[in-house]
């Protein structure tokens, strides 16, 4: 390591199911942020952290930002500003094969008189039309301002190590942050919650609907090692119970079958993860639970 460090925090945003997360475990190199199909899957403002050389990036994964209706909604909007608050460098990340929408343009808009170093990010380019992906940058820098543009996909890992570089040599000299070892702010707490809400993402699809939770109720280190998670699932209805539960139990076995292992293969240590499933109408206005998956309360 060179004796002249860089480290500065690179805000990702962008709207809804634009890649993010997806990106930002590209980066990283390895999975920090959970992904799904599924839009709005990020809720909190998270970190990775990746090494370039000399340089440390504190990468903030932020929620997808959109017309907010529900708290909830809210919440995660004022997180996703939040993270951008202070950054060296913020990065709209846009889905190329969905295009310069509403809601991107007036994201791109609103970065226009920001006064840190905007970078666009074309992700998704494996899929999308490639004519138009030209198109589309010269009409968002049109309306944003950037100072450069990227394409990539963040899926096949194409353009990944070039705008990582670039990323790196753009951020200012400093002490780093983090050790060199650590990927993530978040704790193990929050991470194990994340990974089991994940796993509801991705096998009850659109099933359940997304008004639903995970509070990680105990998390300890046995002696031999291994840890011991104690989960609940918050839906707002017994219908909802009924189908993260299963017929006989089924679905919620597979649930943490899958988290267990993603879990496991995470944190290099063996899982004991017990799920149970909690009717509690209104969650959504629960001030401590706010506060346990890392959101501010918004009135």
């Amino acid at each position: 390591m060179s004796e002249m460090q860089r480290c500065g925090l690179v805000a990702v945003v962008g709207a809804p199911n634009a890649g993010k997360s997806t990106l930002v475990n590209a980066l990283v190199g390895q999975k920090v942020a959970i992904v799904s199909p599924k839009a709005q899957t990020t809720r909190t403002r998270l970190m990775g952290i990746a090494i370039e050389g000399d340089a440390q990036l504190l990468l903030v994964d932020t929620p997808g930002i959109f017309d907010p209706a529900r708290r909830l909604d809210r919440a995660m909007v004022a997180a996703a500003w939040e993270g951008a608050k202070d950054a060296d460098l913020i990065a709209l990340v846009v889905d190329g094969k969905g295009g310069v929408g509403p809601k991107v343009r007036a994201l791109a808009e609103s970065l226009k008189d920001r006064r840190e170093r905007k970078i666009l990010i074309l992700n998704k380019v494996d899929i999308a039309d490639k004519p138009r992906l030209l198109g589309h940058a010269a009409t968002l820098n049109d309306l944003g301002a950037f100072d450069d543009t990227y394409f990539v996909s963040a899926a096949t890992g194409d353009g990944v190590a070039e705008l990582k570089s670039a990323l790196a040599a753009q951020l200012p000299e400093g002490p780093w942050h983090f050790p060199e070892d650590q990927v993530s702010d978040a704790t193990d707490r929050m991470l194990a919650a994340e990974i089991t809400r994940e796993q509801l993402y991705l096998q009850l699809h659109a099933e359940l609907p997304y008004a639903s939770a995970v509070e990680t109720e105990q998390y300890k280190e046995r002696e031999d090692g291994s840890v011991e998670i104690h989960q609940q699932i918050l839906v707002a209805r017994d219908t909802q119970r009924a189908i993260v539960l299963g017929k006989g139990g089924s679905r919620i076995k597979e649930i943490g079958a899958r988290a267990r292992a993603e879990l496991a293969k995470l944190m290099g240590v063996k899982v004991h993860l017990y799920l149970h499933v909690k009717v509690r109408p209104g969650w959504e206005d629960d001030r401590g639970l706010y506060r346990d998956i890392g959101l501010d309360w918004v009135e």
